[in-house]
């Protein structure tokens, strides 16, 4: 099932995605073309109060043309580690940091057309601080429940793969078919 790329074209390259159109060879000997956007990977962290409750934002996104609930989360940086991200994100986007982290997985949210990889984080043991957000970054930060959130994404809602995500492994967390190795 494996293609092996032959050429790689570059059609735009921006502030953040580099688009690109790759030749490749099928494993039945066949030529095809793959349009796909280059991204730096990102990480996407879940707060979670002492008393079970999440952090979440609210935060307007031109594609949806609507505002959409989702976890914290940016992209890294380069050289960057994912926890350091991680680290950084929730600080800027919240104002939070956290004493307790876990690693949780990672997820790709569109495998048809980018090579994104989402790093997922549980943060625990949150000390309020100031936010530093980046220039044009308009969010509101909320507070919601597990069970709160899955309702929202019933309703269609919740939209947001990442966080959909996040909430899969929320529930893991919680049920008891996944503990979490914290550091």
């Amino acid at each position: 099932l494996r293609e092996r790329p032959l050429a790689r074209e570059q059609i735009y390259r921006g502030r953040l995605l580099h688009v690109v159109r790759d030749t490749v060879a099928m494993p039945d000997g066949q030529q095809a073309t793959r349009e796909l956007i280059l991204h730096p990977g990102a990480v996407m962290v879940i707060p979670v109060l002492d008393d079970g409750r999440v952090v979440v934002e609210r935060q307007y996104r031109h594609p949806l043309g609507r505002v959409v609930v989702e976890f914290p989360a940016g992209k890294k940086d380069p050289q960057e580690s994912s926890l350091d991200c991680a680290r950084r994100e929730l600080r800027e986007e919240t104002g939070l940091s956290a004493a307790r982290w876990a690693y949780a997985g990672a997820m790709a949210p569109s495998v048809a057309y980018t090579d994104e990889l989402i790093d997922i984080w549980l943060a625990q043991s949150l000390t309020a601080g100031e936010t530093a957000r980046d220039e044009g970054e308009l969010l509101d930060v909320c507070l919601s429940t597990v069970d709160g959130l899955e309702q929202m994404a019933r309703e269609g809602e919740l939209v947001d793969s990442k966080t959909l995500t996040g909430l899969w492994w929320l529930r893991s967390w919680r049920d008891g078919s996944w503990t979490p190795e914290w550091r």
